[in-house]
């Protein structure tokens, strides 16, 4: 009797399993093709980029071998093809490649190369910062009120060029006569307990010609 309940439950739940198929079979037929196609595209996407990853890399590589070697005009132009069309980091990597290089031959307009890089929302903040940074320290000597303006942004206590924006807003405040000014600044990088080792060697130097700057003027 036992054996014939079993064979009954046993044909019971059959039947409720081919109806549920027949109810919902098509859609869990659907579901799994899509999760295959979608793993299946997100796969193909990732080859896609790493390959373009790849071409990048060897791309700035060679207009870096071609700045080298003297190559000037080919290694612009592959930095430039590369800022324009390659993939995302390597494009900001040779956005600020080309800046530099500019800016050897033209400050200022390596200047304005890097302030494009500051102004584009599309590029992270810490590289903004640093296109700012590298954008006034070009400017020091041609723009000094330019650059003092956009050091000061980077001079904050949290700031992560704050070091060096420090330094660049002594030396611009010592250039112009500011003793005071130039002492406030580099006060600043005495007393930050983060200050790089290098920077207070220099420090002592700065903090000298504060010091003697006065004297020397009244003589």
């Amino acid at each position: 009797m036992n054996e014939f309940f079993r064979e009954v439950d046993d044909e019971l739940r059959r039947d409720k399993a081919t109806q549920i198929w027949k109810r919902w079979g098509g859609l869990v037929v659907a579901a799994a093709i899509i999760l295959v196609v979608a793993v299946g595209g997100w796969r193909y996407w990732e080859y896609i980029e790493t390959s373009r990853t790849q071409q990048a890399a060897a791309q700035f590589y060679e207009a870096g071998r071609m700045l080298e070697r003297g190559d000037r005009a080919g290694g612009r132009e592959a930095l430039e093809q590369l800022a324009s069309g390659g993939a995302s980091g390597y494009a900001v990597l040779a956005r600020f490649r080309l800046a530099a290089n500019i800016g050897d031959a033209d400050p200022l307009a390596g200047a304005r190369e890097y302030d494009a890089l500051a102004n584009d929302s599309a590029v992270p903040g810490a590289l903004r910062d640093l296109a700012r940074l590298r954008g006034a320290l070009l400017r020091m000597d041609l723009e000094p009120d330019a650059a003092a303006t956009s050091l000061q942004s980077l001079a904050t206590p949290t700031g992560a060029f704050r070091h060096t924006a420090r330094e660049a807003l002594g030396l611009i405040a010592l250039r112009r006569g500011d003793y005071d000014r130039a002492g406030e600044w580099f006060d600043q990088i005495a007393a930050d307990p983060e200050t790089p080792q290098a920077l207070r060697g220099r420090l002592e130097v700065y903090s000298s010609l504060v010091a003697a700057g006065p004297l020397e003027a009244s003589r």
